[in-house]
């Protein structure tokens, strides 16, 4: 299952990126995936932490736009403070205990905080993150929020 999962993925990402659809391009898009197939079996990464299909879809599929949105407002949360010189700026560290027990669920949040403008997860280690944030109201925001428990369900599906 994983490795027919992960020369579909492979493939599919070669047609989209390719856009051309003319037989010897998908020959050799199918023979470039499975190339690269052999290759990460050799390398024995297709574990479960290296290509996690073992994540429900329709947790993905929630949580995808969840944090696009999420790193749109704090993008234009950040913008607005570039340009308005009266709202504050008040760089903050702030130490928390995730709720995440795999390396796998920890990456995909730290990942999740330093995609979302305004914050990055500086130390990353089992029940420990350290996170620098913009303002003070970001860093309040980050224990036990909403991307925690969205992690959490993500890791746990």
């Amino acid at each position: 299952m994983r490795t027919l999962s992960f020369f579909a993925a492979l493939y599919v990402f070669w047609l989209l990126l390719s856009g051309m659809y003319t037989p010897f391009l998908m020959a050799a898009g199918a023979g470039c995936a499975l190339l690269v197939l052999l290759l990460a079996r050799r390398m024995d990464l297709l574990d479960r932490e290296g290509f996690p299909v073992h994540l429900a879809w329709p947790a993905l599929m929630t949580y995808w736009p969840w944090l696009i949105k999420e790193i749109v407002k704090s993008a234009w949360d950040v913008s607005r403070r570039i340009l308005d010189p009266r709202l504050p700026i008040s760089p903050t560290l702030v130490e928390f205990v995730p709720s995440q027990k795999t390396d796998l669920g920890l990456v995909i949040h730290a990942n999740s905080i330093t995609l979302t403008p305004g914050t990055i997860a500086v130390e990353v280690e089992p029940g420990r993150f350290l996170v620098h944030a913009l303002t003070r109201e970001g860093a309040a925001g980050l224990a036990g929020s909403e991307m925690d428990r969205r992690c959490t369900r993500l890791e746990e599906a």
